[in-house]
């Protein structure tokens, strides 16, 4: 069996996976490492609860490899960690260009340097959309539900 801390069985192919997701990401919103990763079943080889600990890790070096080429086809800016923080190191020339290229695009950050994912978070594509690429429903990044008109928030 593979390492599964390092890549992903097929790495080619996940990557590819998760490039083609990320394109879809409009500008003016963010999606997650973990997001990313709940659309894409797990490759064959890998079962459920390894997924779920390296999916977010093997998007991360998807994102890598495209924001280390500086490849302008997909917006590797729009992907954030889970707390809607930049996870290249502080003051790196990656992490102030991922930050300038957010703002750019309307996104703010919070004093910690952290977008709300409350309001920038993706949705997702739509079911067709996943259903035509053989993807799941992805796992939604807003806590708050939508404004229900007569249902109060109780937090």
């Amino acid at each position: 069996m593979p390492s599964l801390t390092n890549l992903p069985p097929d790495s080619q192919a996940f990557f590819q996976t998760v490039w083609h997701i990320v394109r879809q990401i409009p500008a003016g919103a963010v999606s997650t490492y973990g997001q990313i990763a709940s659309m894409i079943p797990p490759p064959e080889g890998v079962g459920d609860v390894d997924y779920k600990r390296f999916g977010a890790v093997w998007v991360g070096k998807a994102m890598n490899a495209v924001s280390a080429a500086d490849n302008a086809d997909v917006p590797w800016q729009r992907v954030v960690n889970s707390q809607g923080g930049i996870s290249l190191p502080a003051g790196s020339r990656a992490a102030t260009e991922q930050r300038r290229r957010l703002e750019a695009e309307g996104i703010t950050f919070d004093k910690r340097g952290r977008i709300n994912l409350d309001s920038a978070g993706w949705d997702g594509p739509d079911a067709d959309w996943l259903a035509a690429h053989g993807l799941l429903t992805p796992v939604p990044l807003k806590k708050t539900p939508p404004d229900t008109p007569g249902q109060l928030t109780l937090f």
